[in-house]
Order: structure tokens, then C-alpha cells, then sequence
């Protein structure tokens, strides 16, 4: 369970007052890798996402498709080419929980592309592509890639230093979330909810102010 798990939990319960449907989100929790790609002619075209699901859930899914049936913690081949692609079937308008930005506006991430999975140390570890439409130039302003579920079902963390490929003169830094104003909003959003709607049905759309992010930026033009 990651950073930030343990600290959920307990603000959910703090904020909930007492054993509600909310105390169940966030139901899985993802540590992601980010790899921003630039292309030849030096622009951002595309992310690679790493997502490596918490042990739970991992045995969840492994058990419903009856794999790793020795649980020997590793898979076939045949068992590898069948969990390929079980966290790709996106429902229409998914965003796929993962953002990008420059000067606060999106930019549009296409869909998936050439994805894998693997079962590693008990873990489920999956990566796509998303290309940027358009790709898009990188310079003092950050490019800023979350990585949020903004229903909060899932909790996100960015791990480790995102991969730059395909340029040297850019660097990238991970910021976690204030996560005071983070749990601030949450109660805020629970108390106008309070006794008008099913918590774990409609739960308020706090996921982006549990974010990291990462923030590239990239030398000037010569």
C-alpha cells in the first residue's frame, strides 16, 4: 500500500463520522510510472504509463480469470498473453486517469496504444502509450502529467523519477498533493452531501486534490 493509503483511510473515517459507505473508497491503489516521450523534432508526442496494482487486487483479478493456479507468483507465457490488455477495455469517454497540461489548459490524450502485463513480486503491472494530439512543444512552462481518479474508487501515486526519452535537456520533478486542503475539500464536498445521496454511488469528485504531479520543463530554443 503506498504513500498516501493509510492517510485516506483514516481522513475518510474522521470525515465520515461514524461507519458509512465512504469508508470504502479508495478501493485499489495503483503506484504509476510516467515516461514523457519527445519526438525528433523535440516535442512531447506521447506518455508511457506504468500502473503496478496493490497486492489485493491483484489476487482479485489473477483469481477471476484462473491464473497463477500454483501461486508461484509467476505466469506462463500463455497466462502473460492472457492477462495482456485486462485493464484496456476503457468505457466511452474513460479518460484513463491520466492528464496532461501546459499553462492549466489539457491536452488531448489519445486512446491506448501498445500495451502489456506482467504479474511481478504478487503484483499486476501493466503500461500503454498515450499520444499527445498534438504533440506540443516544452519550454519554462511545465508540461504537467496527474494521474487521478477523480470518483476517488482509485488512489494513485506517482513513483520514482519519470523517464524523459528522447531529449537531455529537460528535467522533471514530482509534487504530492497539500494534503490538509485536500482533506478540507473532501469535507466540505461530504458535508453538502450529507443524507441527500448514496456516498459510494455518487461519491463527490475529489480525486484531483489527492494528485501528484509531475512538472517537465525544457531548455529554451537555441
Amino acid at each position: 500500500m503506498h504513500r498516501g493509503a493509510t492517510h485516506l483511510a483514516a481522513t475518510l473515517i474522521a470525515v465520515a463520522g461514524g461507519a458509512t459507505p465512504a469508508l470504502a473508497h479508495p478501493h485499489v491503489f495503483i503506484d504509476t510510472g510516467v515516461e514523457v516521450i519527445f519526438d525528433g523534432e523535440g516535442l512531447a508526442s506521447a506518455l508511457r504509463i506504468t500502473w503496478t496494482y496493490d497486492e489485493m487486487y491483484s489476487l482479485v483479478i489473477l483469481e477471476d480469470r484462473g491464473l497463477d493456479s500454483d501461486y508461484d507468483g509467476v505466469l506462463t507465457e500463455a497466462e502473460t498473453a492472457t492477462i495482456s490488455g485486462f485493464d484496456m477495455n476503457w468505457d466511452a469517454g474513460y479518460a484513463g486517469d491520466s492528464y496532461a497540461l501546459i499553462d492549466e489548459a489539457p491536452i488531448v490524450l489519445g486512446p491506448p496504444q501498445d500495451w502489456t502485463a506482467d504479474l511481478t513480486e504478487g503484483r499486476l503491472v501493466s503500461t500503454h502509450l498515450r499520444p499527445l494530439l498534438p504533440a506540443v512543444p516544452v519550454g519554462a512552462d511545465p508540461l504537467v502529467v496527474q494521474s487521478y481518479d477523480p470518483s476517488f474508487y482509485v488512489a494513485y501515486r506517482i513513483v520514482g523519477t519519470p523517464l524523459l526519452t528522447g531529449r537531455s535537456d529537460c528535467t522533471v520533478q514530482v509534487f504530492e498533493p497539500d494534503l490538509a486542503a485536500a482533506d478540507s475539500f473532501l469535507q466540505q464536498a461530504l458535508d453538502e452531501m450529507y443524507g441527500t445521496a448514496d456516498l459510494e454511488a455518487d461519491f463527490p469528485a475529489v480525486g484531483a486534490a489527492y494528485a501528484d504531479e509531475a512538472r517537465v520543463t525544457c531548455a529554451a530554443p537555441s
